[in-house]
């Protein structure tokens, strides 16, 4: 059971015993915005209420597993960064989270960098200047770790003792902006790739200059971060480290949608364009194509010197909702079902849905089988599966060759062995976490 699971049955349990007046949810989400945070003051107000007992039984069990599978760790704000012009899309300071390492583990790190799409021009760039995904500013000021950061071995046996970063997301392009100039009229700062550098150079002077072992990695926009900062993270580390680098849901393809256009080629064009990307990709694929194409993970991952992992559901919900069937391309909605839950696509949208996986296969070929790579890649209906437990290392997590995820990153970084595996076609892996939205 996670974060998640708790949430539902908590969430579902209140509204079915309390009155709206006497229930405390909605102050608490408004104040906090903390699942955990909610589900105690809930927990609380119910120990004070008679007819509450019967469920404080229940969320004792409950609260001791959401406590035991994800922990809070607070914010730290780099104010230095500011004087080095490497800020947030507002100006603000970039920010991470940090649980230190201890034991063996105290000089390993783990570098992982926050998802969360892109903008690309000042317009959509402006939509998210005031909230948490480009401003330090509108963060909160804890983050739940689980899964890849968990800090217990039973949930995290090869990284729980390392020190654990996660680095929030607020520059709108995968940490690669680098533009001097600052418009006065709307005060945006296109610097991620100045924040990347800020963020590396503080850990370094808090301890990773003396890293035995270390990994960049990153989740979505942020598993893009870990591909194209890949070689240039090694770089920047002593060269007795052992550096590798892991993609979660990172390796996006220049795929069609429904109509056959390229949407999503023209909108990192328009990314790379408006944040003056071009000067930190790859220069061996920028001497090839166009700098819009070599943001495309399919383009330049063959050249990438360092040791890299992908894990990538085949199927990959954001991409099936924004590159295949983007709302451009379906306005009238035909698609919306099967975007929402897979189940409920019907054996047409199947066809395309089967037809999008071997796009994204045939975009992986440039990957190679060197044996210093690793592949995850299930057919499942996900986005991101290192940061949750459920899909990281539990009883019931996704499986590959019978391996889960954490025991296939531990033993490809710590050369145990191997781990190349792709999915049959879904529906046929019933071990799937598939996503359903609302």
């Amino acid at each position: 059971m996670n974060v998640d699971d708790i949430w539902y049955k908590t969430k579902r349990l209140s509204l079915e015993t309390q009155s709206p007046s006497t229930f405390g949810f909605g102050v608490a989400l408004t104040t906090n915005n903390s699942k955990l945070t909610v589900v105690t003051k809930w927990f609380m107000q119910s120990m004070m209420r008679d007819r509450g007992r019967w469920i404080c039984l229940i969320l004792v069990g409950l609260l001791s597993l959401l406590t035991t599978e994800a922990y809070e760790v607070g914010l730290t704000f780099l104010n230095s960064a500011v004087a080095k012009g490497a800020v947030c899309l507002d100006g603000s300071a970039p920010a991470y989270h940090m649980d230190k390492g201890f034991g063996a583990g105290v000089n390993n790190w783990l570098v992982f960098f926050e998802g969360g799409g892109w903008c690309n021009n000042v317009t959509s760039c402006l939509a998210r200047r005031n909230d948490r995904l480009g401003s330090s500013r509108k963060m909160l000021t804890t983050e739940t770790f689980s899964g890849m950061f968990h800090n217990k071995a039973k949930y995290n046996p090869d990284f729980y003792d390392w020190n654990r970063i996660k680095v929030r997301y607020c520059d709108g392009a995968s940490f690669t902006g680098d533009v001097e100039a600052v418009d006065p009229k709307t005060n945006l700062h296109f610097r991620g790739a100045r924040i990347f550098r800020a963020v590396i150079e503080d850990l370094l002077a808090k301890g990773m200059k003396n890293a035995k072992n270390a990994m960049l990695a990153g989740c979505s926009a942020g598993g893009l971060t870990s591909i194209l900062h890949c070689d240039s993270f090694r770089s920047l580390l002593p060269a007795t480290t052992k550096v590798k680098c892991l993609a979660d849901a990172g390796f996006f393809i220049n795929g069609k949608t429904l109509i056959g256009t390229k949407h999503i080629e023209g909108f990192f064009a328009d990314v790379v364009k408006t944040h003056g990307s071009a000067k930190v990709l790859s220069s061996a694929c920028l001497a090839k194509m166009s700098p819009g194409l070599c943001f495309f993970p399919q383009n330049m991952v063959q050249y990438i010197r360092t040791p890299i992992f992908l894990i990538n559901a085949a199927y990959d919900s954001w991409q099936i909702k924004n590159i295949l069937a983007p709302g451009v391309a379906d306005r009238k909605g035909t698609f919306r079902s099967c975007k929402l839950d897979i189940t409920k696509c019907s054996p047409a949208q199947l066809n395309v849905l089967q037809g999008f996986r071997q796009e994204f296969l045939q975009a992986l070929t440039g990957f190679g089988n060197s044996l210093s790579r690793g592949l995850f890649i299930n057919s499942c209906y996900s986005h991101c599966q290192t940061g949750i437990q459920e899909t990281w290392l539990r009883n019931d997590s996704p499986l590959l060759s019978n391996t889960t995820i954490a025991k296939a990153v531990g033993n490809w970084y710590y050369d145990r062995g191997t781990f190349q595996k792709i999915d049959c076609p879904y529906p046929c892996d019933k071990t799937c976490h598939n996503r359903v939205f609302d």
